[in-house]
């Protein structure tokens, strides 16, 4: 960190080379969002919602937020909506569906509550050509699906995400909420600016995403996807659109999100402090999904670079951000020791508050694109700082933790090891196959035309040709 102590300059500034290399970054990424652009809508589309997609959407506990969601979905007239459910909550989402259209709502169950088995259970009954998935409080604008669809014209795309913003549960946001609409706020930036410098994004957001169904009812996906362990050993429910993103990268698909309001999407976030709950789910699916891509699979080097910097960028971020706060002490330190001694010559609150006033700015700058349109949030900012701070010690924490694979915020979500071995007593034995035959896919990949994919143990990678 650079400082000036010239007797004459009258306040500290808490800028250095570490922050001279964040923001040089930060612009490049704010010049890359202000170019991007969406894929249009073509004049003659190949895929028509009505004929060719089919949304699936995994839940346990849908409410009435279920209604409104579901409406919005159908207002982009999908050829069928599925609700894939554990049994016993079949009744409650069963009334639900009828609610809002029997004709096109079907309510499908598992044995447990385990998100990815009902994905799984989603995908084995979809009959169209692309799948959507969307949380059960995901409310869409009605060209969402049309702007979706409009990727897809690339033969080789294979997964298409979306921009988001938070929709409040009550009248007016609290605090949580408006940290995790600061936080999509700068996702928006971040997906979009990847998306157009290389093509890539870190992930496709579990919320509303849409994958070529033909890739997700290969085999050796739907194996992979229900028997996915950390370490080997520890299996994992959470962290779905991870693994499909990671599935698509190293699968030689393409991927691309639609930032634009006519495909933007509004979620709820927790409004209590149960989001920080989400927010170390979240951060423990990113460690573990990241060190997957970096460091075992590798296909991200190759295919996305600018990704892959980001990432390796998220793996230091908690260090470089503490390091500002520690050398601020230092500084305060040294303004108790005379002059004479080697001690700084600003007093130690005239430090404190320059540094106070240096994250305001800096923070609200960075906030900038979410303040537009909701001036009032500049009221939250100390929070977002402070939060910030908690966020980087509780990524730490995280790293530590990766071991920990519990849903955290949501109820009914059991042990994922006896869901998966509870749908794999009722699946049919396979058919013998032979050391070459094992897991050849359905269709070839545009990146390993002539297969196969052989599946291998996360401490080497998680697949690999």
């Amino acid at each position: 960190m650079l400082r000036l102590t010239s007797d004459k300059f009258p306040v500290f500034v808490p800028f250095g080379v570490i922050g001279f290399y964040r923001y040089l970054w930060y612009l490049i990424r704010i010049v890359a969002w202000f170019t991007y652009r969406p894929v249009p809508l073509p004049e003659n589309p190949t895929y028509t919602a009505e004929e060719d997609v089919t949304i699936v959407v995994p839940t346990i506990d849908a409410g009435e937020e279920f209604k409104e969601a579901a409406h919005s979905w159908l207002v982009g007239n999908p050829k069928e909506i599925l609700i894939i459910t554990e049994e016993k909550m079949y009744g409650p989402l069963q009334e639900l569906a009828m609610a809002v259209d029997p004709q096109r709502i079907r309510v499908l169950t598992v044995p447990y509550a385990n998100k990815r088995l009902q994905m799984s259970h989603g995908i084995k009954n979809v009959t169209t050509d692309i799948i959507v998935f969307a949380d059960d409080d995901a409310i869409w604008p009605p060209t969402l699906l049309p702007y979706v669809l409009a990727c897809f014209e690339d033969q080789k795309m294979g997964g298409v995400g979306t921009s988001q913003r938070v929709q409040p549960v009550g009248k007016g946001m609290t605090v949580w909420e408006v940290l995790a609409a600061f936080r999509l706020s700068i996702r928006n930036i971040e997906i979009s600016s990847s998306t157009h410098i290389d093509g890539g994004l870190p992930c496709l957001s579990g919320r509303t995403a849409a994958y070529r169904t033909v890739i997700l009812k290969d085999p050796v996906f739907l194996h992979g996807f229900t028997h996915d362990y950390w370490l080997g050993k520890y299996q994992l429910n959470s962290g779905d659109d991870k693994f499909l993103t990671r599935w698509m990268v190293s699968h030689g698909w393409n991927t691309y999100v639609q930032v634009c309001k006519e495909a933007e999407l509004l979620s709820t976030m927790k409004p209590n402090w149960r989001f920080l709950k989400q927010v170390l789910r979240w951060t423990r699916n990113t460690w573990r999904s990241d060190i997957r891509s970096l460091f075992m699979e590798r296909y991200v080097w190759t295919t996305h670079p600018y990704v892959a910097y980001t990432m390796v960028d998220k793996l230091f971020n908690p260090i470089t951000l503490l390091i500002g706060p520690c050398f601020v002490a230092y500084v305060v330190y040294k303004t108790t020791i005379p002059i004479d001694q080697g001690g700084y010559h600003l007093p130690w609150w005239n430090v404190v508050v320059s540094y106070f006033v240096w994250l305001l700015a800096t923070r609200s700058l960075k906030l900038l694109p979410h303040l537009w349109t909701r001036p009032q949030d500049i009221v939250h900012v100390p929070a977002f700082i402070a939060f910030g701070y908690y966020f980087a010690i509780m990524k730490i924490y995280a790293l530590f933790t990766l071991h920990e694979t519990g849903w955290g915020t949501r109820a009914g979500i059991g042990d994922p090891t006896a869901a998966t071995a509870a749908a794999d007593v009722n699946k049919p034995e396979p058919a013998t196959a032979t050391a070459d035959e094992k897991f050849l896919p359905n269709t070839p990949s545009p990146r390993y035309p002539d297969g196969p994919y052989q599946q291998y143990s996360d401490t080497q990678g998680d697949y690999a040709r």
